[in-house]
């Protein structure tokens, strides 16, 4: 590959390719001074975000090893997951949803995609696209927007809940980055609003995140169909840093009292603070 710019202008700010040192062939995409993706182009089912793992995990999980899926990601970086899934399950038909195309083009011109990936990227709000997709055509949605450090409120609510239940199979499964902290409001309205429209739901995350120790990435994963509890259980278990699977009365009791999210009361997630994210 060609060796990446220094910082550009792209529509979030200003986007800047960095070598990883730790790890040779990677690099991590920084936007406005905060990690967005981490890409290993020798190996692209390597995932070093910790929260992109157990998005892995899921995906991993939702159907059998090798076979193809139909997958919609709404938020594209450095398109790592579309990556993985590209290697991991040949053949698989991916959407990419991402608003900021002068990023995409930055991403695809130095970071090029496996030979063969059926990736097609559309530059575009990410619930207005949804909004166009046919009824059941998606194995799996995938949601990591952010706006700057947060997720736009609209992304957030019942009704986008909703429209992507639509777009999923029978079956079909949605995985969620919830970022949050203490205490974890934001993250009890998202589960509260996912068991509103699907049958099963789960988090994925950190146990200090989870308890409202500290800010950080919690995956909400949700479907109609028994979810495959057991396997994330060992696959979230075995990673460098274990996270919990949280289901069933475990995960009413964290919900509490929060209510589902409606487009006329929703809030973007929160702030994360200052230096949370930094490498």
């Amino acid at each position: 590959m060609r060796t990446p710019p220094g910082p550009v202008p792209v529509a979030a700010g200003t986007a800047e390719l960095l070598a990883d040192a730790d790890r040779d062939g990677s690099w991590v995409l920084m936007v406005d001074g905060t990690p967005q993706s981490h890409v290993d182009l020798e190996d692209p089912t390597h995932l070093e975000f910790e929260y992109v793992r157990r998005m892995g995990h899921v995906l991993d999980l939702a159907a059998p090893a090798g076979a193809a899926l139909d997958v919609v990601h709404l938020g594209g970086g450095a398109l790592t997951l579309p990556r993985y899934v590209a290697t991991t399950r040949p053949g698989s038909r991916q959407r990419v949803v991402e608003i900021d195309q002068p990023l995409t083009d930055l991403v695809r011109e130095y970071l090029p995609l496996p030979r063969n990936a059926r990736v097609r990227v559309r530059a575009g709000d990410a619930r207005a696209a949804l909004a166009t997709l046919h009824p059941a055509s998606a194995d799996v949605v995938v949601t990591d927007v952010f706006a700057g450090a947060r997720t736009p409120a609209h992304l957030t609510t019942l009704e986008f809940a909703r429209d992507v239940a639509r777009v999923l199979r029978p079956g079909g499964v949605y995985a969620a980055n919830v970022a949050d902290g203490p205490p974890l409001r934001f993250a009890r309205g998202q589960v509260a609003t996912l068991r509103q429209v699907f049958a099963h739901v789960c988090l994925l995350a950190e146990p200090g995140t989870m308890r409202g120790r500290r800010f950080g990435n919690l995956v909400a994963v949700a479907s109609d169909a028994d979810l495959p509890l057991a396997g994330l259980t060992r696959a979230c278990a075995r990673d460098p840093m274990p996270s919990r699977v949280v289901d069933g009365e475990d995960l009413v009791r964290f919900a509490g009292k929060a209510l589902p999210v409606t487009d006329a009361e929703a809030q973007p997630s929160p702030e994360p603070p200052a230096g949370v994210f930094a490498r």
